[in-house]
């Protein structure tokens, strides 16, 4: 098991070093000068100079790239463009809200879209089953800004049950972050609810065929054992990683819907630095966001070694 988890570790390394130099490089060619926004319309040749030799933007890009990456090494992340605030901190203001928020959505997803898609594979071909995967269809086809605002539209100003906009930390008060962030999660749970529950429903389906199955429900096992205990379990492999990997849709439904929800998270200051052209804010959200997924991305690969054994060797 230790040995399993170094590989694992180790080999994210070469994936966060190829996602430093896309990053870098993108930002580096894509078209805008950071000097222009800095000094304004009326600046003048030589004031736009100086501020790219400030930057080091006349460096080439080998020595921009080594000076940049040393300085993230030691946790730089560079200085606000704009606001001319280190971006540690100004990641760090806004991380919260979107992690607090990403978490529960995650645990509401799961907690909704496995049952469903237990239930939908137990009545196949049922009108359950055919009402499950209807609702994932839907789920995938009405974009994250249109369920947020029918959400809004009907629990916060036809019913008056819940906040329209606005966030409170948990540890605050944690009734009103419920009340806030509800709305929110259930806006970024309807694709990822759609996509867990179609993988549950599709691997069980393919478990549930299988002759130990057969043999547990000729020996009297209740159904409920057979379906959560031999079914799901071994059915679970290909369902963690459309968990893993649905977790990039929710690191995109994030940037809409703190928008939507006027949430100061991760996903407003991204709108913001990509609209500013603050390319060191952009950068260390892009790493940050990269990061995340990464790590995601591990734990679930861990998660199958203690789901089935035979993946450690």
């Amino acid at each position: 098991m230790i040995g399993y988890f170094v590989r694992r570790v180790l080999a994210v390394i070469p994936v966060m070093a190829i996602v430093a130099v896309f990053v870098f490089l993108l930002l580096r060619l894509t078209p805008g000068d950071p000097a222009a926004i800095l000094a304004g319309d009326a600046a003048t040749p030589a004031q736009l100079g100086r501020i790219r030799t400030s930057l080091g933007l006349n460096e080439p890009l080998p020595v921009q790239f080594a000076t940049w990456v040393g300085q993230l090494l030691q946790g730089d992340l560079g200085i606000s463009l704009i606001s001319n605030t280190p971006v540690t901190q100004m990641i760090g203001q806004r991380i919260w809200p979107t992690l607090n928020i990403a978490l529960l959505t995650i645990v509401l997803s799961v907690a909704i879209a496995v049952p469903m898609g237990v239930v939908a594979a137990w009545r196949h071909r049922s009108w359950v089953d055919h009402t499950v995967m209807s609702l994932s269809v839907l789920g995938f086809s009405v974009p994250v800004f249109v369920i947020g605002y029918v959400l809004i539209q009907t629990f916060s100003i036809q019913l008056r049950w819940l906040p329209v906009q606005g966030y409170t930390a948990p540890g605050t008060d944690f009734g009103k972050f419920l009340a806030h962030a509800i709305l929110p999660c259930l806006t970024l749970a309807a694709i990822y609810v759609a996509l867990i529950a179609r993988m549950t429903r599709a691997s069980l389906l393919e478990v549930l065929g299988e002759d130990y199955i057969r043999t547990a429900r000729a020996k009297g096992v209740s159904e409920g054992h057979v379906l959560f205990r031999h079914g799901l379990r071994n059915a679970a492999v290909p369902i963690l990683t459309v968990i893993g990997s649905g977790f990039a849709l929710l690191i995109g439904g994030v940037v809409v819907t703190e928008t939507v929800f006027n949430i100061p998270g991760l996903g407003r200051l991204t709108v913001d630095a990509v609209l500013a052209r603050d390319y060191p804010v952009i950068q260390g959200i892009i790493l940050l966001m990269s990061a995340l997924y990464v790590l995601v991305n591990l734990l679930i690969d861990l998660s199958y070694s203690l789901v089935d054994p035979r993946i450690r060797y």
